[in-house]
């Protein structure tokens, strides 16, 4: 079980411990900055869906165009 929130501590020793997996399972560096790139691009994925769907509530139907009303609806 992860917890909800790491501390900087916490954070800090699971990074370590998951790279030295990772090197102990013959990743190379440049393999575990490809990886680490990835998981960036997913988690800003992640945080524009959130933030596209709070400016979509955000904003009144009457000044959404007809797909955009679908998105709102959806959003709710």
């Amino acid at each position: 079980m992860v917890p909800g929130m790491l501390d900087v501590k916490g954070t800090q020793i699971l990074a370590k411990s998951l790279f030295k997996e990772l090197r102990g399972n013959g990743y190379s560096p440049n393999q575990i900055l490809s990886l680490s790139t990835e998981l960036i691009d997913l988690v800003t994925q992640d945080l524009k869906g959130e933030h596209d769907a709070e400016a979509l509530r955000a904003t009144p139907p009457q000044l959404l165009g007809e797909d955009a009303k679908e998105g709102w609806r959806a959003a709710l």
